[in-house]
């Protein structure tokens, strides 16, 4: 059975901004229905790295909180603190970079709370009794919440090929113990004909578990990674790669496992926002963002994380690539943006585990939403 994904395009006119279209999205997915007064609200999203230009600008975030507001819940900005050295691993940190980026309460008109507590461990179980995990590390904040909205950017993603809703909630809600828990068998390799002991990868590495070995080559510590996989962007030669084996389906299966946990008791009071925009090739975890693959494309909104996350690629994989992008010039991969960037990443997996264990559906209606004109008398 197929889903209702309801997509707004760039197109605006004097009668109709993107504010509007915006609203019309959230009529269409039902957020009246779906959020009673009262209701604790987590806005679940991504406040970007400092650094990083292409998260979602916090002033459509402002239109999400009025309507809220307007429906008398009690809206709040959140997110988890991250394993990775950066300026998001604590609360500290992450505050200051949400406000730095934006995210200031006389901006968004709500307050940011970050979900899993000062240094990551404020965390609750929920049983989930998957295939990988029993139960899953979710930010107590979240769970505590009474629904959850996902504004997730829609973009590519080094370890899971893109990242939209399902990343956004699976990873992005777990606590530290939880992102742990799904990277700890993602353990990136060095080649040595490439290291030139730059140091970079160290530098960066909050666990300590590179070093330089004897010939001034980097060597990692598969005992002391947690598998975050920063060292694999922030190394300039390219000398540092994820081992391409069972590691990456059973990572993306884990994302999805935990994208389960987080949804479990918010039934019918979680929807999914996604805006393909600024569309770049890695995470907005990076303190930088590449030029975008395409040209911005619009914002979608549905009740079914698997249908909007589908929906999302198919429209990218639809554009042209952008000129001066680093799919520039690769024609052949034309019909998928994703696997281009990463050629060994089967982003299918996400989705197919996503819909095998009931988070939704593949199959999607795409609904585009117009403003309806005044009737001539």
């Amino acid at each position: 059975m197929s889903s209702e994904v309801y997509f707004a395009d760039m197109r605006t006119s004097v009668r109709e901004n993107l504010f509007d279209k915006l609203h019309l999205l959230l009529d269409r997915v039902g957020l009246n229905e779906r959020i009673s007064g009262k209701d604790l609200v987590a806005i679940k999203m991504h406040f970007g790295e400092r650094g990083n230009t292409a998260y979602i600008r916090p002033v459509f975030i402002r239109h999400i909180v009025d309507r809220l507001k307007s429906l008398a819940a009690r809206p709040f900005l959140t997110d988890a603190n991250t394993l990775y050295v950066g300026t998001r691993s604590d609360s500290v940190s992450h505050l200051n970079t949400a406000i730095e980026n934006g995210f200031a309460f006389s901006v968004v008109g709500a307050p940011v709370i970050i979900a899993d507590g000062l240094l990551g461990s404020s965390a609750v179980e929920v049983p989930i009794n998957g295939k990988h995990f029993e139960t899953v590390a979710i930010g107590a904040e979240i769970v505590h919440a009474d629904a959850l909205i996902s504004v997730a950017h829609f973009k590519g993603h080094e370890l899971s090929g893109f990242g939209g809703a399902i990343k956004n909630v699976g990873m992005g809600s777990a606590s530290r113990k939880g992102k742990l828990a799904q990277h700890s068998n993602v353990s990136p390799k060095v080649s040595k004909k490439r290291c030139i002991g730059c140091g970079e990868c160290i530098d960066h590495c909050a666990q300590e578990a590179i070093s330089l070995e004897e010939g001034n080559k980097s060597w990692i510590d598969p005992e002391k990674c947690v598998g975050c996989g920063e060292c694999i962007l922030v190394c300039p030669e390219g000398a540092i790669n994820v081992q391409w084996n069972e590691s990456i389906p059973v990572f993306m299966e884990k994302m999805v496992e935990y994208t389960k946990g987080v949804l479990s008791d918010k039934g019918p009071k979680s929807l999914f926002v996604n805006f393909l925009t600024q569309i770049s090739p890695a995470c907005d975890c990076y303190g930088h963002c590449d030029a975008p693959i395409v040209g911005d494309i619009g914002i979608l909104a549905s009740t079914d994380p698997v249908a909007i996350d589908q929906a999302s690629v198919d429209l990218v994989n639809q554009r042209s690539i952008m000129a001066g992008s680093c799919l520039d010039g690769k024609d052949e991969c034309h019909a998928d943006k994703f696997r281009g960037i990463y050629p060994q990443i089967d982003w299918n997996i996400q989705l197919d585990y996503a819909e095998k264990i009931g988070l939704g559906s593949r199959a999607y209606e795409l609904v585009t939403v117009k403003k309806e004109q005044p009737q001539k008398k």
